[in-house]
């Protein structure tokens, strides 16, 4: 028994450090200078974490593997190694790029005609060489980053 319970813990804590990080730096949420410094703190050991908890399941498992008879217990060890060996390789992906996919390709419309930004909405705005864009920072939120060009300068607006 202490050894499934083991088990699972192990599941869960290989799980934690990539989870985790992702519901607290999520856009569209309130976030605290003290979530994302847990976030990425969490982010940073992911990694060597999740690779220390898989090489403890690994070992737990065989030897729970060699110590059972039944299938049904088997199956149960294949299945709960599923997440672990899935946190392990989302651990050294930059899960961040794809919540926050860069928006490479902005177009515009004209204060009139943009019905979708309120007259209290904040925008990010840029002037360069007499043009003058604004950038709704409720839309940036997706993307984060917005690359373009204002007056014939490249910028890359971020907030």
């Amino acid at each position: 028994m202490k050894r499934w319970l083991t088990l699972i813990l192990l599941v869960l804590v290989s799980l934690a450090f990539v989870v985790v990080p992702v519901i607290l730096i999520q856009p569209f949420r309130p976030q605290t200078a003290r979530s994302l410094e847990v976030g990425y703190w969490l982010r940073r050991l992911a990694p060597w974490a999740t690779l220390v908890a898989a090489i403890l399941f690994v070992a737990l498992a065989a030897s729970a593997w060699r110590g059972s008879r039944r299938r049904w217990a088997k199956a149960l060890l294949v299945v709960l190694l599923i997440p672990v060996a899935a946190s392990v390789w989302l651990a050294r992906q930059n899960i961040f790029e794809w919540m926050f996919n860069p928006l490479a390709s902005a177009s515009y419309a004209k204060a009139d005609d943009a019905v979708y930004v309120n007259d209290d909405d904040m925008v990010l705005a840029v002037e360069s060489n007499g043009e003058r864009v604004a950038y709704p920072v409720r839309l940036m939120a997706y993307h984060h980053v917005v690359a373009d060009t204002v007056g014939g300068v490249p910028v890359a607006a971020t907030y």
